[in-house]
């Protein structure tokens, strides 16, 4: 009976040293940042390649911007939700309604801003012109996406880097923004958000006012805030991108910032 106590004792010292030793042990041998946790947001990426914007003042500063943007997102800095799934496309074209290529999550996975920045470059190049300004066609591929991929009811961010201007018929500016459908938007989650980026004043209110919609909150940022990104007081010259804390803290307070649910008739 001695012996037998004098091993379970043993047994139990045992047993409890190895459990405090892995509860001191690291999560992730042998890696600075452990990985972040993957959420169930499904963000959305429209890049305007009409003439209008790719050819303005703001595109080279939005591909820069989306660079860094996707690369928090994707590496959970600063607390950014990591996507469930991620697309990125363009927005207009040749002609009216045309489908886009949607490239998945997995194209920017594992890069650092400068290869993120250099595939999107490769992916909307600036070597030929684009009369049209799509958004519909686009909400209409978004929404189908969503639906063939079952990721209905997840929250939706659908994210544009456009300066705005539909080109749609109208006898006024307001009607050419009520042309503007987010029908096929509204049943795909109760938690969906469209943030269009790079706009000016006057039509980010038009975005805001005119444009129909029930359950789709809508949030702008004009492009001379969106500039304000590489400002040296946000983005300092001396950091890795994982310590950019100024900078994540300005993108959660300018461009994902969530709104209120405002319903337009």
């Amino acid at each position: 009976m001695r012996a037998f106590a004098v091993m379970a004792l043993a047994t139990a010292l045992v047993v409890n040293g190895c459990q405090s030793s892995s509860r001191t042990q690291p999560a992730s041998q042998g890696s600075e940042r452990p990985a972040a946790e993957v959420g169930r947001l499904v963000l959305f990426i429209g890049v305007d390649i009409s003439g209008s914007f790719m050819n303005g003042r703001y595109f080279d500063d939005s591909i820069q911007f989306l660079a860094r943007y996707i690369h928090a997102h994707l590496n959970g800095l600063g607390g950014m939700e990591v996507p469930h799934s991620l697309f990125v496309g363009s927005i207009g074209g040749v002609n009216k309604g045309e489908a886009k290529t949607l490239f998945p999550i997995q194209s920017f996975q594992d890069r650092s801003v400068e290869q993120i920045e250099a595939q999107l470059r490769t992916l909307f190049p600036k070597k030929k012109e684009n009369p049209f300004t799509d958004f519909n066609a686009f909400f209409a591929q978004v929404a189908e996406m969503v639906e063939t991929r079952r990721l209905i009811l997840k929250p939706v961010s659908i994210v544009l880097l456009t300066d705005g201007e539909p080109d749609l018929g109208g006898a006024s500016r307001a009607e050419k923004f009520r042309k503007i459908t987010l029908r096929p938007l509204e049943n795909l989650s109760r938690n969906i958000t469209l943030r269009v980026l790079y706009t000016d004043a006057v039509t980010a209110k038009s975005w805001r006012d005119e444009v129909p919609r029930k359950r789709v909150k809508v949030w702008t940022q004009d492009a001379i805030v969106m500039a304000e990104w590489k400002n040296p007081k946000t983005l300092a010259s001396d950091k890795p991108s994982a310590e950019q804390e100024k900078f994540f803290s300005w993108v959660r307070d300018n461009v994902d910032f969530q709104p209120r649910l405002r319903r337009v008739d």
